[in-house]
C-alpha cells in the first residue's frame, strides 16, 4: 500500500491524498489551493498523478479547499466514481458551480485587460460545464457508519466529523495477509458543543491516521464569550452609525452566524430593528440545503425545527441574490450588518463592501474564521496590528486605508482546537500518524504533543509505503 500527498502538505488548503492498494487507486479529496496570486499557478499545475488512472474519489466535505479541483480533475480525464454523504453532494454542487462561474468571470476580466495590452490571457481553470460533468460522476451516497465496498476486501466507512453539514472522517479497511487493518483520513474535524451540528464521532481504532492540524498549536476562545464579543462589536458599530462587514464562509459559518443573530435579537442582546443582509447567492442556497437536513443537527437545533422555528430567520434579515441588490448595499451609510463571501476575502462580493467601508472610522469588520497567509483577510488583520503606521491594503488597484475597527473572533471556528485534536487522536491510538492540512508551525507543535505513535509530516508530492 502506498500513500502520496498532492495538497495541504505543510499548508492549509488544497487537500488531496492518493491511496494505492492492490491495484485500486483511491483519491481522498481534491481541493483548491487558496491564497495570493501565486496560488493560481499551483492550482493549474499537474496533479502529480494521472487523473485517468484514478478509480474512486472519496470526498470528506464540500469546502472549496477539499473539493474545488474536482472539475479540473474531470477536465483532465477522471471518469471514476465520487462518493460522498447526501448533504456533501448537495453542497458540492452549489460550491463547484459557483467556483466555476467565478473562474469564468475572472478569465473574462483578464482577457479584456490583456486585449488592451495586446496580449493573450489564460483560459479559466475550469468552467461551469466541467463542474456539471463532475456532478455526473457522483455515485453512491455514503451514510454515516454504514460500510461501502470499494473492491473485494476493501471497505470505506464515513463517520460524522461535526465540521460542516455532511462532513466526514473516512475509515478504510483492507486485508494485509491474514489480518484486517485500517487507515483513517480525518478530513476536517469539528469542534464540540457547537450549535446546530452534532459533535464529531471518533472512528474505531486504525493503524494509520492521516490527520488535519489546522489549529494544532492553539486552543479556541470559548464560544460564550465569543458570542458576547460578537454582539458587542455589532452594537458598538451601530452606536457609531457605521456598517458591520463580516467576511463569511458560505457553508456552516453563514448559517451559524444567522443562528446567533436570531438568538441575539430574541434575547434582547441585539436590537430588534437590526438589519442583516446575507449578500451571497451561494450562502443563501447553502442555507436552503441546511434546511433539508435537520437529521444532521444536534438535539437543540432539531427541537427548533420540531417547533416550526426556522433557526436561520430573524425579523430584519434580507437575502440578496441579485448583483444590483448587492451594489445597492454600498449606498447604505450605516446601520447594516452585511455578511458576504468569501471568508478569506479572496473573491466575491465582500471585496466591494470592504472597498466602501474599510476606510470609514465608524465602520467595523469582523473576521470570524481562519485567514490563510497571503489572503486579503490576513493582510487586513495584520495591517490593523501595525503601530506607528497608516495601515492600508491594496484593493481593486487602489490603496485603501484601514480605518475601520477590526475584530478577529476565533471562538466561532468550525475546526477542532489543539485539545480537541489531541483527544480525537488519543481515542484512536494509531501506530502511525501522518500530519497534513496545517501551517508548518502548528503541525510541528502538534507533533511534539503526540506520544506512542510514529509521526510523519510529508512534503508536497511525497510518497510513503505502508
Amino acid at each position: 500500500m502506498r500513500l502520496s500527498f498532492h495538497g495541504a502538505n505543510r499548508g492549509v488548503t488544497g487537500s488531496c491524498h492518493l491511496l494505492e492498494l492492490d491495484g485500486l487507486k483511491v483519491l481522498v479529496d481534491c481541493g483548491l489551493f487558496q491564497g495570493g496570486r501565486e496560488i493560481d499557478e499551483e492550482n493549474a499545475a499537474e496533479f502529480g498523478f494521472d487523473p485517468r488512472e484514478i478509480d474512486l474519489l472519496l470526498l470528506t466535505h464540500a469546502h472549496l479547499d477539499h473539493c474545488g479541483r474536482i472539475p479540473l480533475l474531470v477536465k483532465r480525464g477522471f471518469t471514476g466514481e465520487i462518493i460522498a454523504t447526501p448533504a456533501t453532494r448537495e453542497l458540492a454542487r452549489v460550491i463547484l458551480l459557483d467556483a466555476a462561474h467565478l473562474q469564468e468571470e475572472e478569465a473574462e476580466r483578464n482577457a479584456r485587460k490583456a486585449k488592451r495590452r495586446g496580449k493573450r490571457a489564460d483560459a479559466p481553470l475550469y468552467g461551469e460545464l466541467d463542474a456539471l460533468n463532475a456532478m455526473d460522476l457522483f455515485g453512491r451516497r455514503a451514510r454515516y457508519e454504514q460500510p461501502l465496498e470499494l473492491s473485494p476486501g476493501v471497505t470505506a466507512t464515513f463517520y460524522d466529523a461535526g465540521h460542516i453539514l455532511g462532513s466526514a472522517s473516512i475509515r478504510l479497511t483492507y486485508r494485509d495477509g491474514d489480518q484486517e487493518k485500517a487507515i483513517i483520513f480525518s478530513g476536517d474535524i469539528g469542534s464540540s458543543d457547537r450549535p446546530m451540528l452534532r459533535d464529531p464521532h471518533v472512528p474505531p481504532r486504525a493503524e494509520t491516521v492521516v490527520m488535519e492540524t489546522t489549529y494544532g498549536d492553539r486552543d479556541h476562545k470559548p464560544l460564550a464569550p465569543s458570542i458576547e464579543e460578537f454582539y458587542g462589536a455589532i452594537n458598538e458599530a451601530m452606536a457609531r452609525g457605521g456598517n458591520v462587514i463580516i467576511p463569511t464562509f458560505a457553508l456552516e459559518r453563514a448559517q451559524e452566524l444567522l443562528y446567533h443573530l436570531r438568538e441575539g435579537v430574541e434575547s434582547g442582546a441585539l436590537p430588534r430593528t437590526l438589519q442583516v443582509f446575507l449578500d451571497s447567492p451561494m450562502a443563501i442556497s447553502a442555507t436552503e440545503i441546511f434546511r433539508h437536513h435537520p437529521d444532521c443537527y444536534d438535539e437543540e437545533a432539531r427541537a427548533l425545527f420540531e417547533r416550526d422555528i426556522d433557526p436561520f430567520w430573524l425579523p430584519g434579515v434580507h437575502f440578496t441574490r441579485e448583483t444590483a441588490d448587492s451594489m445597492a448595499l454600498n449606498r447604505l451609510s450605516g446601520g447594516a450588518v452585511i455578511m458576504a463571501g468569501s471568508g478569506m476575502c479572496t473573491g466575491g462580493r465582500v471585496r466591494h463592501h470592504l472597498r466602501h467601508n474599510l476606510w470609514k472610522r465608524e465602520a467595523s469588520v469582523i473576521f470570524v474564521g481562519f485567514a490563510a497567509p497571503g489572503t486579503l483577510a490576513r493582510r487586513i488583520i495584520d495591517s490593523s496590528k501595525q503601530e506607528n503606521t497608516k495601515p492600508q491594503v491594496r484593493l481593486f488597484g487602489d490603496d485603501i486605508p484601514v480605518n475601520a475597527h477590526i475584530y478577529t473572533i476565533n471562538g466561532f471556528s468550525a475546526h477542532a482546537d489543539r485539545d480537541e485534536l489531541l483527544a480525537w487522536h488519543g481515542a484512536i491510538k494509531p501506530e502511525r500518524t501522518i500530519l497534513v492540512h496545517g501551517e508548518e508551525k502548528a503541525m510541528e507543535s502538534f507533533a511534539e504533543a503526540l506520544h506512542g505513535t510514529k509521526v510523519l509530516m510529508p512534503e508536497q508530492g511525497e510518497s510513503i509505503d505502508l
